[in-house]
């Protein structure tokens, strides 16, 4: 079992940062590869970037590559979503999970935080 909590979200203005920590406990941290997700009101969970569990390898949706950066320290237990230049269409509740690999799929990921919104005023 891996327990997962999200921070970091909050209101900011279109074309500012955000840094989102997802802070995990419970089984070896360093075993699974890590995604970030997202859900805006009335739309699907879609995939937004995910890292592999040694850190070396990732991967991002099409919609935030080039703005958003995930990364991990494994002696913090802990993934992290650096994303910059951000869009009133980046509002969402933002999630991580845990997977035995990385994966875009989100039915791959086992593990779920609660999630933290992100709300991008224009």
């Amino acid at each position: 079992q891996v327990q997962l909590v999200e921070s970091g979200g909050g209101l900011v203005q279109a074309g500012g940062s955000l840094r989102l920590s997802c802070a995990a406990s419970g089984r070896t941290f360093s075993s699974y590869a890590m995604g970030w997700f997202r859900q805006a009101p009335g739309k699907e969970r879609e995939f937004v970037a995910a890292v592999s569990w040694s850190g070396s390898s990732t991967a991002y949706a099409d919609s935030v590559k080039g703005r958003v950066t995930i990364s991990r320290d494994s002696a913090k237990n802990t993934v992290y979503l650096q994303m910059n230049s951000l869009k009133p269409e980046d509002t969402a509740v933002y999630y991580c999970a845990a997977a035995y690999r990385v994966v875009a799929d989100l039915t791959g990921y086992d593990y779920w935080g609660q999630g933290t919104q992100v709300t991008v005023s224009s």
